[in-house]
């Protein structure tokens, strides 16, 4: 490859950190509502995810009847699993869930999902903080999944996140980034990896929030609805890794009138002003 064009501070390699710990990927995946469990392994395998996402309620360690063939699917895949504490609704009930995930799935790592309202799946945001600090006591690497409010997200970073999962919409709507203003104003204060959670539609979404110097995005519905979740998983790659490029590249200043791309040097004189 001639590496000519490229400048000496684009770094040659450009890992995802997260709690100190390199990912190659900056695409993360959920696990629900594929067709079949061979659909969502073949979008896996085309989007090379740095995580999964997997809810403990996916498990069934306790049937005899029936073998948990999703839990041996996700082993044969290869990929860091995230457990995540989908559908509590206290901290009780959260803390209790991330135990037995950590026992399930044999890792600290969580992301932690506190519901406060099930019509918007909106986060509850009163409560979040104390989870998230009792979480990281006892020795979990929390992602919190979040709105894009600024406070929050100071005060989860305060108690010991050091990676933030804030909203571009709400779950599973697809809208894409609903206040451009409030995630460019966390992407400019908070200095931890953020990777933006939920609301994402389209990969034009993923590339734009990436532009914007977010660390990564994960996406479950926009891959696992599509008419074919497989391309679209690899179309999703493709525009998260633009996106990155993008903002290491640098994007030019917009401008507020036509400026000529070509140079006016050597035209004849009579066509300059």
């Amino acid at each position: 490859m001639n590496t000519d064009h490229i400048s000496p501070d684009t770094p040659p390699n450009d890992p995802l950190i997260l709690y100190g710990e390199s990912f190659a990927s900056r695409l993360m995946l959920g696990t629900a509502r594929y067709p079949s469990p061979g659909i969502l392994q073949a979008a896996v395998q085309r989007a090379q995810p740095a995580m999964l996402t997997a809810s403990l309620r996916r498990q069934n360690l306790d049937s005899s009847q029936s073998p948990n063939r999703f839990w041996q699917l996700l082993a044969e895949l290869g990929v860091p699993v995230l457990p995540n504490t989908a559908g509590c609704h206290t901290v009780a009930e959260l803390i209790t869930t991330a135990q037995m995930a950590r026992e399930v799935f044999n890792t600290p790592w969580l992301k932690l999902e506190l519901i406060g309202d099930d019509y918007t799946l909106q986060p509850d945001t009163l409560n979040m903080v104390d989870a998230a600090r009792q979480l990281i006591q006892d020795g979990f690497k929390v992602l919190p999944y979040c709105t894009d409010d600024l406070v929050l997200c100071q005060r989860l970073v305060d108690v010991g996140c050091q990676a933030l999962m804030p909203w571009a919409a709400p779950i599973g709507t697809g809208k894409g980034p609903i206040n451009p203003y409030a995630l460019k104003t966390l992407r400019a204060r908070l200095k931890v990896p953020m990777l933006v959670d939920a609301g994402l539609g389209r990969p034009s979404h993923a590339a734009q929030v990436m532009e914007w110097g977010f660390d990564g995005v994960l996406l479950n519905t926009a891959v696992a609805l599509a008419n074919d979740p497989v391309r679209m998983a690899g179309a999703f790659a493709a525009a998260t890794q633009a996106g990155r490029d993008a903002f290491l590249a640098g994007t030019m200043a917009e401008k507020a009138s036509a400026v000529p791309s070509t140079p006016v040097l050597g035209t004849p004189f009579w066509h300059q002003t």
